[in-house]
Parts: structure tokens; sequence; C-alpha cells
């Protein structure tokens, strides 16, 4: 009955002694999450439903004036299509490209079995490299990639075979799809290498069953390798639905007016950039980090209930 006793009380006191170290070792992170994510969060809330402009010490509150004005606001929902065709675009657009890349990468070999084509090692390395940029670099390069003039690199060529150049960045019906173009360019080395590193995860032996069974490279791709990268592609997808909706600096950087021409390349960080920091409207800014915030959490959410499925285990 004393043994009993004690090994309970011994168990007690393990159990007790590892819930104090998990929660010391947590306690810092925790706090500092709450200190200078959450309560950021928190006075946005706050602030969102008030009259202050960054400089009036009493601001008024004013409830949710500031939301309404967003209804009527065509400047603003116009930011808000674009990020949501960059939400459906840029990940459908990404994850199709970094997809293939790593498929060739790992599988697209001349030579028999599952083998990647000659210096994928090399291609990984090459197709990374965007990731090493920062996005105010990104952005410069490609202004003078898209420059209007014969020292552009895409109008260089048009400009000495006579032809007109194009305005990537001044023509409103363009300058959207090339400010997509630079976000793919950007997203695709990432995830090629993420993906890369999730096929090379997949067992051999499933894909020589495969062969064996007749399956081409296609089907090998739809029926193995997709099934089995499918958690991987989820998280990518949802990555970059968040980083759709968190578009700006690119915008920002690249294009005239922040967001021109004509608001034909805006975006809610734009606008949230812009009422706060040049118009000094903090508190109407506040509200469109609101409504941003929310629009990000739903889509995660969403993102995750849409794409739920029985986990593939191998």
């Amino acid at each position: 009955m004393m043994n009993g006793k004690m090994g309970f009380t011994l168990v007690n006191r393990t159990g007790f002694t590892r819930a104090r170290f998990i929660v010391g070792f947590l306690a810092a992170p925790v706090l500092l999450y709450l200190v200078y994510v959450i309560s950021p969060y928190a006075q946005a809330f706050y602030i969102a439903m008030t009259n202050w402009r960054g400089v009036n010490a009493n601001p008024q509150f004013v409830g949710l004036e500031n939301f309404e004005r967003l209804l009527g606001d065509d400047v603003f929902w116009t930011a808000v299509g674009h990020n949501g065709l960059l939400l459906i675009l840029l990940p459908l657009f990404t994850v199709t490209i970094a997809l293939f890349f790593a498929f060739l990468l790992n599988a697209g070999g001349s030579g028999g079995g599952m083998s990647g084509i000659w210096g994928s090692g090399f291609y990984r390395v090459v197709f990374f490299f965007p990731q090493v940029l920062a996005v105010a670099i990104v952005a410069v390069l490609f202004q003078q990639v898209f420059r209007p003039d014969r020292s552009g690199m895409l109008n260089g060529p048009l400009v000495a075979f006579g032809l007109e150049p194009i305005g990537f960045l001044s023509n409103p019906d363009i300058a959207f799809w090339s400010i997509l173009g630079v976000l793919v360019w950007q997203a695709v080395g990432f995830y090629v290498v993420l993906f890369s590193a999730g096929m090379a995860s997949i067992p051999r032996e499933m894909y020589e069953a495969a062969q064996i069974d007749g399956a081409g490279r296609v089907q090998l791709f739809v029926r193995v390798t997709l099934p089995l990268l499918w958690d991987t592609v989820q998280v990518g997808w949802i990555y970059l639905g968040i980083a759709a909706l968190d578009v700006f600096a690119i915008v920002w950087v690249m294009t005239a007016e922040h967001g021109g021409p004509d608001h034909s390349t805006t975006v809610m960080a734009a606008e949230i950039y812009r009422n706060a920091f040049q118009y000094f409207k903090f508190s109407y800014a506040s509200a469109m980090g609101v409504v941003l915030f929310f629009f990000t959490v739903a889509f995660a959410v969403l993102a995750m209930r849409l794409s739920r499925r029985e986990r593939i285990e191998f």
C-alpha cells in the first residue's frame, strides 16, 4: 500500500516538474508574442474606432464611423479586388509552376527509373536565388527590366527592331499583370525547393511499383506524387494566399503613384500605408487593417477546411 502511494506521489511530482519546466520554457516567448503581436492588434481595433490622426493627444471615440466610410471608398474596394485576384492567381500560378519544376528536378531524367534531370542540384540553387534578394531590390531590379525605352531588358529588343515599346508599368491594362509576374518569379524558387524536398522523401518503391503497372510520368505525378505531397502543397497554398493579401513592397516601390497608374495596381496594404503616413488618417488606416486582418483569418480557415482530406501515410 505504501509502495503504491509512493509511486503515485513520484508520478505526481514528475508530472508537476515537467509542467513547470514547460511553462517556464514557454513563458518568455508567449510574453513577447503578447506584447509585440497581440497588443498591436488590440490597439489597432481600438484606434479604428476613434478619430486619431497621429498627433491629437485625446482622440474621440467614433464607433463604427470609419468602417462606414470604408463601404463608400471606391479606391479601397479597388484594392480589395486586386488582392482578391492575387489571392486566386498567385497561389495557382506559383504552385503549378513550382510543382512542374520540382517534378522535373526529381523525376524528369532521361535515364531509367525516377531520376532527376542532369544538374538538378545546380538548378535548385538557381531557382532559390530570388529568395536571397530583398523585396526592395527585386522591385528596383524589375523597374529596370520593365523600362519603356531601349535600356529596358524587355523593351530594348523591341526598340532595336523598330517596334513600339510596351508600357509594362505605365499602361493600366498591363501594370497589374506585370506585378503578378514579378510576384510569381520571386516566390516560385522557394516552393520548388520545398516541393523537391517533399518529393525526395517519397519512397522510390512506390514509383517503381507504379512503373511496373505501366504508369507514365503524368500518371506518376497525378496518382503518386501529388497525393503524397498534398499536405506540403496545402501549406504552400495557404502561405501564398496570406502573402497575396499582404503584398506591399513590390507595389509601393515599382509602380507610379505607389499603386498606379490610376490605382490599377493598388492593394490594401498600400492604401493602409498611404492613409496612415501620407494623409495622417491613422484611425481610418487602422480600420483598413482590421478588415485586412479578418480577410486573412477567413482565408486561412476556409483554405484549411476546403483542402482537408484523409492523411496518406508512407
